[in-house]
């Protein structure tokens, strides 16, 4: 599929997505329900008629209870199934079938960003269309750094991971980078195929049709977030790829590829604690 078709696929699934006429985004809902086996027991809104659109619905919000956050480490910031997980290899982080990627690369050439982050802990993870999409903070941070990179808008299922050279790192992505007690953390919000806008809570929609063009934001006295806080979300399902720096965590026994983890679920035990 060549890069104008994705794209213009990408833009009609956004304005079908977000039309709100009852019939059309009630029977969408239960069509996706059936489909992927979508429980909507744990969502504060448990029926597809109380959603204004199918896009209200894909964002949906969980009861307070229903994902427990982690007093300690590194908390899952998001539900999805663990593709990778390790330390880096100085600049190089794992994709899949023996695919690798630089951390400059991911970061859009910005080598000051990807430095800290060089010989670090690192995992990916993928969200598949039945998970809730919202993205949580792994711990207590402050926002340091917004960087918006365009790209492709490639699958990133297991297969497309296994295929196709430097994905994370040719996709559409925002990379978000926070000071906390853990040292620098970086949250990476990967664009897919369908995937037409990623919002940030201090922000709103990042890469929006027509913006082309890498974009750094530096914030010096950045909003800060508690550990499990909302801080943005998918309007499609993508992945997230979590970096720290090097000696601060360790990944616990859950974080094995093909492992499903929780948003808030414990993900990193801190370096002598």
């Amino acid at each position: 599929m060549g890069t104008g078709l994705r794209r213009g696929l990408s833009r009609l699934i956004r304005w079908a997505t977000r039309w709100r006429w009852g019939p059309w985004k009630n029977a969408l809902i239960r069509l996706f329900m059936r489909r992927y086996g979508v429980d909507l027991s744990q969502a504060e809104r448990g029926e597809p008629e109380a959603y204004r659109s199918f896009n209200d619905f894909f964002t949906r919000s969980l009861k307070p209870e229903a994902r427990p956050i982690a007093a300690d480490g590194l908390a899952s910031p998001v539900d999805g199934v663990v593709s990778a997980a390790g330390v880096a290899a100085d600049n190089q982080l794992f994709q899949a079938k023996g695919k690798t990627y630089s951390l400059e690369d991911l970061f859009a050439g910005d080598e000051e960003q990807a430095r800290p982050y060089r010989n670090g802990p690192f995992i990916t993870l993928y969200l598949s269309p039945r998970d809730y999409h919202r993205v949580h903070m792994p711990a207590d941070g402050a926002l340091r750094a917004m960087l918006y990179a365009p790209g492709q808008l490639f699958s990133v299922n297991a297969a497309a991971t296994g295929r196709i050279d430097n994905l994370f790192a040719r996709n559409e992505r925002v990379i978000t980078v926070f000071a906390s007690p853990l040292g620098r953390l970086a949250v990476i919000m990967v664009g897919a195929l369908f995937v037409s806008a990623m919002e940030l809570a201090w922000h709103g929609p990042v890469g929006p049709p027509g913006r082309r063009q890498t974009r750094l934001w530096r914030y010096d006295a950045g909003p800060a977030f508690k550990r499990g806080e909302e801080i943005g979300r998918f309007n499609m399902g993508s992945t997230v790829i979590l970096l720290a720096e090097p000696g601060k965590v360790a990944w616990d026994s859950c974080c094995q590829p093909g492992r499903w983890v929780a948003m808030g679920q414990r993900l990193a035990t801190p370096v002598g604690g």
